[in-house]
């Protein structure tokens, strides 16, 4: 696959632009909608606060096409967002576990749209394979400010029907670090469900590694042999170092020897990815990664475990290798992650999966993709279908959220997202599309009684202050803590409860620290 390349990445700062007149992202299923031509545009200057506003554009339907020729109007690039789908969730993980300990997580491991995706809104589910688009919003705080989501969601995996089986090599660090509470142990105890859970038409492998790497376990169909499974488990001890290059290297060359046609080959590395011998260069592992997902198709799930962990590296791993990141530091969160959700993640709804959201430059003066910044795509290549974009299996939701500004008396369209991916058994491109109306941003967002927009919502408000940035409207930590407090007291969700008590501790720890001399606040930096 083609990855963009970093100019042409959108940015993720607050962006507006100029806009000739509609462009229309005509959704369909089966299909490709037809992309327009034509002179995008010349962007706005940059304001100094770095966000850019609406210049003047032509009028509606000017083109510069030849006599007789009908052409589609054109937007400038500033009022398109395009990103590649994520579901990764590792950073609210690692992010909750710091807290626990009474530390605040380092801020370039926040990234908002795992601390958003790491919750399952009720979106409506797919009859088919590929996405349902759903997309609304609430007004926030902010004079002239709303929240927009545009959520995505796969049809759930049916745990008794047919799906394709799986041929998984787990490689596990047996380094030193791994000795500590919740590290090694937890690895072992999350094997042993996987290996109940999977089917007996499902294979599995084993590799360990330390300052070098061992295979414990050659490609094996579970069938009876579950018990030689968790015998390779409890086998598993604490070494020395971690030469992560080893146990990629040696788990990669046995997926690709056990490697069965027709079924989800996959590489599950389990590890504090702290790597510090042998080849340690992100470049090398990565190449690595990225040469056995063309050649054989097998991807990467990363699992993160440990109070240290490379977050950095772990995520750079699992996109190149077309795959995910999570982070488990308890037994519950193993359970959620082997048997709710790797089962599932066996059968793939889509490939190479890209949204792109069309802002209406009559109804929106600005607007700010929260997050996602690491998975941009330039615009023009939302329908180049070598440009990389995400994998997404069954019962997947994603979620992306926007802080937009609407022009005063807007009154129409705000947004229309676009969903495209490849089918997984025939590799044609697909497209479902969803719009927002102005209407559906007159509620206030606190006021909505919508749970799922403000759980949203928090996580999203909850992950920015955690990486020092602020948002139009965003409620101080404190009344985040009791919006989700209400959020658990009407449904009874222990994970809501969850983030309740992160962000009470972070308000605290953030409390206990001086600002930075000279730091400028403002309840609404950009208005």
């Amino acid at each position: 696959m083609k990855r963009p390349q970093g100019p042409r990445r959108i940015r993720a700062a607050v962006l507006a632009g100029t806009l000739a007149a509609g462009l229309v992202l005509a959704g369909c299923s089966g299909g490709t909608a037809e992309r327009t031509s034509g002179d995008r545009g010349k962007a706005a200057p940059l304001l100094p606060d770095g966000s850019r506003t609406a210049a003047p554009s032509p009028a509606d339907g000017a083109t510069d096409a030849p006599e007789g020729e009908q052409r589609a109007p054109s937007r400038a690039p500033d009022y398109l967002s395009t990103f590649a789908l994520d579901v990764d969730t590792a950073s609210y993980g690692y992010a909750r576990r710091a807290l626990a300990e009474g530390r605040l997580p380092d801020a370039s491991t926040v990234r908002p749209e795992e601390f958003v995706n790491s919750f399952r809104p009720d979106y409506p589910r797919p009859a088919d394979d590929g996405f349902s688009v759903t997309v609304d919003g609430a007004r926030t705080g902010a004079e002239g400010w709303s929240l927009v989501r545009v959520g995505l969601a796969t049809r759930e995996a049916d745990r008794a029907g047919e799906r394709p089986p799986a041929a998984l090599t787990f490689v596990v660090d047996v380094s030193g670090s791994m000795s500590g509470p919740g590290r090694l142990g937890l690895v072992q105890h999350s094997l042993r469900l996987a290996a109940e859970e999977l089917r007996d038409d499902d294979s599995v492998a084993l590799v360990a590694f330390s300052d070098g790497a061992e295979t414990l376990l050659p490609m094996t169909r579970l069938g009876d042999a579950r018990e030689r499974v968790r015998e390779a488990v409890d086998s598993l001890a604490v070494r020395s170092s971690t030469n992560l290059e080893a146990g990629l290297r040696t788990g990669y060359d046995v997926a690709a020897e056990g490697h069965r046609k027709g079924a989800v080959n996959r590489v599950v590395l389990l590890s504090d990815a702290l790597a510090n011998t042998g080849e340690t260069s992100a470049d090398a592992l990565l190449g690595r990664v990225e040469e056995q997902r063309r050649e054989h198709g097998i991807t990467l799930f990363g699992v993160g475990v440990g109070s240290e962990y490379g977050d950095a590296l772990m995520e750079r791993l699992a996109d190149r290798g077309d795959g995910q990141t999570t982070y488990v530091s308890t037994q519950e969160q193993a359970r959620k992650v082997f048997v709710d959700q790797l089962p599932a993640q066996v059968e793939l709804r889509a490939r190479d999966a890209k949204a792109q959201v069309a802002f209406d430059r009559a109804t929106v003066e600005r607007f700010r993709l929260i997050g996602y910044e690491n998975r941009a795509v330039a615009d023009e290549d939302f329908r180049d279908d070598r440009v990389d974009g995400g994998e997404v299996g069954a019962g997947h939701t994603v979620t992306a959220l926007y802080a937009v500004k609407t022009r005063p008396g807007a009154s129409g369209r705000i947004a229309t997202a676009t969903v495209r991916w490849l089918d997984p058994e025939s590799r044609s491109p697909q497209e479902r599309s969803g719009t927002v109306e102005s209407g559906a941003l007159h509620a206030g967002l606190w006021g909505t009684g919508h749970d799922s927009l403000q759980l949203s919502a928090i996580s999203a408000y909850f992950a920015e202050a955690l990486r020092g940035g602020s948002l139009p409207g965003a409620p101080r930590l404190a009344e985040l803590a009791a919006y989700a407090d209400g959020i658990r007291g009407r449904s009874g969700s222990a994970v809501v409860g969850e983030l309740a008590d992160a962000v009470r501790q972070a308000d605290r720890l953030m409390g206990e620290q001086p600002a930075p001399e000279g730091e400028f606040t403002s309840a609404d930096p950009y208005a």
